[in-house]
């Protein structure tokens, strides 16, 4: 006899889409703060100042940019996620990652970039959830 698979919750499917909006939400605000705040030229100071290439900022602008509106949207949402999941590992490695694991830590640690990215993960093994404009 074949052991029977438990079905997911009805409401599974807003669950995902609550974390798609929550970490398209994310996005949204990390690069409106380099944009608007830190200003792109300031962004890219501080990525020469961590030894990147300066360019590196802009494209780490758009990407965040792309990835928000994929997000919020419904895009593809599940995949371009996952672009997200390497820019989050590079903010470890780059900046994070000296300074521990509490986010608390002068200058951040890691734990947040971490959650984040396998929120992003996680994201992608559920899928879209409600209300996309083209899933798959």
């Amino acid at each position: 006899m074949k052991p029977s698979t438990p079905s997911l919750s009805p409401l599974a499917p807003y669950g995902a889409t609550v974390l798609r909006w929550a970490l398209g939400a994310l996005f949204l605000v990390h690069a409106l703060i380099k944009l608007l705040v830190l200003t792109p030229a300031g962004t890219a100071g501080f990525f020469a100042s961590l030894g990147l290439p300066p360019a590196l900022a802009y494209l780490t602008i758009a990407a965040e940019l792309l990835i928000a509106a994929s997000l919020l949207l419904g895009v593809y949402a599940r995949w371009v996620g996952l672009l997200g999941v390497p820019l989050l590992l590079g903010t470890i490695a780059t900046v994070h990652g000296a300074n521990g694991f509490t986010f608390s830590n002068p200058g951040g640690g890691w734990e947040y970039p971490a959650l984040w990215a396998l929120a992003l993960l996680v994201l992608f093994l559920v899928g879209d959830g409600r209300w996309t404009l083209r899933s798959r």
